[in-house]
Parts: structure tokens; C-alpha cells; sequence
């Protein structure tokens, strides 16, 4: 098996593409390196979207460019599996989820009045060392 072509010629709509990666995105929990174990498990056992080499590939060409690997990981990902719509379906179901929390959390503060959420780590300070 190898990986998929990057014109999203295998069948998958952006809808599908949203759903799986939307699945791993609500956990919300881990970080870039995990995330990558679990596109690994969803993506190469589980689906069998590509095989462990090409998964190998798309990882080291992620992890070589600036930015955050698991996020580029999973763009690349969408777009070999359903063109450009896959690539941003991708995206948005992994980001969308940990985002909206972040937002709620925000929201659940009043405006003017610090929280562990806002409040700079230099407010705790004293003043002389400000």
C-alpha cells in the first residue's frame, strides 16, 4: 500500500475527513506528540489511509518545517486523502475542538477581573522586581 495522491483521487469527501480528524480533535489532550501516535493508530492501522512508510515521510517532512508538526501532520494528511477541502476539513476538526474549550473557558471570566486564565505571571511579582 502507499500513501494516498495528493489530488484526493481515493475517495474521501472533506466531510469524512472533517469526522476523523474531529474525533482525535475532542480529546483535546496530549499535545504534538501524541497526537502524531494517534494519527499513526487512526490513520495507518486502523483506516489504512497509507502505509508506515509514507506515514514516516509526511512525519519527517512536518517535524523539518517550522511550526507545529501534528498540526501540519494532519493538514497533509486531509490533502492526500481529499485534495485541499481534506487538508483544511483536517485542520479545522483537530483545532476546533481544543479552541471552542479555550473560548468557553475565557468567556467564563468577567471582563476586568484577573483569572488564573489572563492574569500575566509578572502581576504576582512585587513591584520592585516588575
Amino acid at each position: 500500500m502507499s500513501a494516498c495522491s495528493p489530488n484526493g483521487r481515493h475517495g474521501e469527501s472533506a466531510t469524512e475527513v472533517f469526522g476523523a480528524f474531529l474525533r482525535l480533535g475532542l480529546p483535546s489532550f496530549g499535545g504534538p506528540a501524541a497526537h502524531l501516535g494517534d494519527f499513526r493508530a487512526e490513520f495507518v492501522e486502523r483506516r489504512r489511509w497509507l502505509d508506515e512508510p509514507a506515514y514516516a515521510d509526511v512525519v519527517g517532512l512536518c517535524q523539518f518545517l517550522p511550526g507545529p508538526a501534528s498540526s501540519q501532520t494532519g493538514f497533509a494528511l486531509g490533502l492526500m486523502r481529499a485534495g485541499w477541502t481534506g487538508g483544511l476539513a483536517a485542520w479545522a476538526g483537530l483545532m476546533l475542538p481544543s479552541a471552542a474549550l479555550r473560548r468557553s473557558v475565557l468567556r467564563g471570566t468577567r471582563p476586568g477581573v484577573a483569572s488564573t486564565f489572563t492574569r500575566s505571571p509578572c502581576t504576582s511579582l512585587p513591584p520592585a522586581c516588575r
